[in-house]
């Protein structure tokens, strides 16, 4: 009953501290909206192609080959690729090199010549596969005009004239720039616990209740667990706000299992208040807030809170701070159970949380004995 008590009075009093309060929600809110609209198109994957501009010079002579690649360029030219005929004076090469044109193709009694651009490549592998596509096409009329003449015009008809065959897939979903600031910033409001749990037992010493505590009919270990469970219930509360904020008012992405998510939130909480508190026991002071502030805002930086950090994060000491940071495992396992429906990454991420966690507060605990008074 006690420890209920103790964690109610916590939850009370952090609840009435307006100024934390609007600190802990109202910061990452806006840093939320300002990242997730200023930095949109750093998440957007789409790329727009326009109409493909191509120029060919056709030594043929009249041919098959140029008959065949006339009614080739008709049906491509419908998909906005447009051939046009290399005119007296002009260089095909040059004008390709110049950027004029996406590629340069020449028809000669031999074959296809092709010289692409090395500036816009992706352009330029499309027109390749069309071209290789048509010249499948017309391999196989010339090896059935040698035995069946009159079937060559099945040859081609009987796919008929996809030579850009649109195809639409369903990959597993990306996050855009809301969906990560809401979760890079829920992460990073989690970690904050270490800040308040820093202070949980020093606000005692600094206002001078801490000797009443002592002398009340109240435990180490119930005054211990009841302020760990109310910073810990007020911490939670926050990141739920943050959720449903970033959700409903956001339309932030958080998937399919919810429950899991928590989960992994909650133990990063946990480790968070065995950070803060460890380092208060360990410094005595402001001074041990204020180092637990400076490793909560490192973390956050290597973390990936500010800025997206790819899976490939390097060698070297940045790869080590970047891998070190418990922000970065929470935000890594997440996007897979978010984004790629893989839930099993989401309990490496909690073992370690809670690992960490069991070591910080065994810590604290041992120190707790050890000293006299809170």
């Amino acid at each position: 009953m006690n420890i209920l008590s103790i964690a109610l009075k916590e939850i009370k009093q952090d609840l009435r501290d307006r100024r934390t309060l609007m600190f802990m929600l109202g910061f990452p809110i806006v840093l939320m909206l300002i990242l997730g609209m200023a930095l949109s198109n750093a998440f957007s994957s789409d790329v727009k192609i326009g109409d493909l501009k191509v120029l060919m010079k056709d030594s043929t002579g009249g041919g098959e080959l140029s008959q065949a690649f006339n009614a080739f360029t008709k049906e491509v030219g419908k998909a906005g690729v447009i051939f046009e005929s290399l005119q007296p004076g002009m260089d095909g090469r040059t004008e390709v090199e110049n950027n004029r044109y996406v590629d340069y193709v020449e028809l000669t009694p031999q074959g296809i010549s092709l010289y692409g651009s090395s500036r816009d490549t992706i352009a330029s592998n499309i027109v390749q596969g069309m071209l290789a596509s048509f010249t499948d096409k017309y391999n196989a009329a010339v090896a059935v005009a040698k035995i069946e003449p009159a079937q060559t015009e099945a040859v081609f008809a009987s796919s008929g004239t996809d030579y850009i065959k649109e195809m639409s897939i369903t990959p597993n979903r990306t996050p855009s720039s809301v969906d990560y600031y809401a979760l890079a910033m829920t992460v990073m409001v989690g970690m904050w616990a270490a800040m308040s749990a820093g202070g949980l037992i020093q606000s005692e010493i600094s206002r001078g209740t801490g000797n009443r505590l002592i002398i009340a009919p109240v435990s180490k270990g119930e005054i211990f667990t009841g302020k760990i469970l109310g910073g810990m219930m007020t911490n939670v509360l926050c990141v739920a706000a943050m959720i449903l904020f970033s959700k409903y008012v956001f339309k932030a992405y958080w998937g399919s299992h919810m429950g899991i998510v928590a989960i992994v939130l909650l133990s990063e909480v946990i480790m968070a208040m065995g950070l803060g508190l460890a380092c208060g026991y360990m410094i005595k002071g402001r001074a041990g807030r204020n180092v637990v502030s400076l490793i909560v805002q490192l973390m956050s930086f290597f973390g990936g809170a500010y800025f997206p950090i790819g899976n490939d994060s390097g060698s070297g000491l940045m790869g080590f701070l970047i891998n070190l940071s418990p922000i970065r495992w929470a935000n890594h396992g997440l996007t897979q159970v978010i984004y790629g429906n893989d839930v099993s990454a989401a309990w490496p991420v909690v073992c370690i949380n809670i690992g960490f966690a069991v070591l910080f507060l065994g810590a604290s605990i041992i120190v707790m004995r050890r000293r006299e008074g809170l």
